[in-house]
């Protein structure tokens, strides 16, 4: 017997593909609607069996808020979540949050299929390959790539970095010198130093990309501007 769902994903056009899909397998789509943000109200009034949930970001704060509410006022409705190759910590999101399953966005619609069917049994409806998958990177971590910042402070010596951050204040050569103790050709080589270390054409790009990476937020940890008025 087909199961009877409702379909909730941001992009209408996807939830209307898999309804449609799903249909000509025999199940029962009581309704296939977008955004997600808005579906708790309405799969608590249908009540469906399953609830295929879509979403783009799994390990954001919130994204399964409303699978807390539905299985809070409708418990008996199974979830199942439609998500990108998740990380461990959106796997156990989804189901801490009460979800019954996790399918990625590429499977196949069979896949989603067998997927509703599990859930609607009360079986947890995971691919074996995304738990191992979960499971190897919490036990062998990747190490996290390093954000553009931390690049920048690794391009610069210690007095660069301070250059950089009086560029940014707004110093010109000749502040840049007295602030720093030294000679004005000295202050004007570690500018240059500076902006062709970062690939920039001018001060002004220089302190824009300064601000954008939040290099100046780390610059006090320094000691750059600890003792700056």
């Amino acid at each position: 017997m087909g199961v009877r769902l409702m379909v909730v994903d941001d992009h209408r056009l996807l939830a209307e593909a898999l309804a449609s899909a799903l249909k000509l397998r025999g199940h029962r789509v009581l309704a296939a609607t977008a955004p997600v943000a808005g579906a708790a109200d309405l799969v608590v009034s249908r009540a469906p069996e399953v609830c295929l949930l879509g979403t783009a970001a799994p390990a954001e704060a919130g994204a399964f808020d409303p699978i807390v509410r539905i299985k809070r006022e409708r418990p008996q409705v199974a979830v199942v979540v439609l998500g990108p190759v998740p990380s461990p910590r959106g796997i156990a999101a989804a189901f801490a949050a009460g979800a019954s399953g996790y399918v990625r966005h590429d499977e196949r619609i069979e896949g989603v299929e067998r997927a509703l069917i599990k859930a609607r049994a009360g079986e947890a409806a995971v691919a074996p390959q995304l738990l191992q998958g979960a499971f190897a990177e919490l036990l062998n971590p990747a190490a996290q790539p390093d954000d553009e910042g931390q690049r920048l402070l690794r391009m610069l010596t210690p007095r660069e970095v301070e250059v950089l951050v009086r560029v940014a204040e707004g110093e010109d050569t000749r502040l840049i010198a007295a602030g720093m103790g030294i000679a004005p050709s000295t202050a004007r080589t570690h500018v240059q130093r500076v902006l062709m270390k970062l690939s920039v054409g001018s001060r002004l790009e220089a302190a824009a990309l300064a601000a954008r990476t939040g290099l100046l937020d780390r610059a006090p940890v320094l000691g750059v501007r600890g003792d700056r008025p």
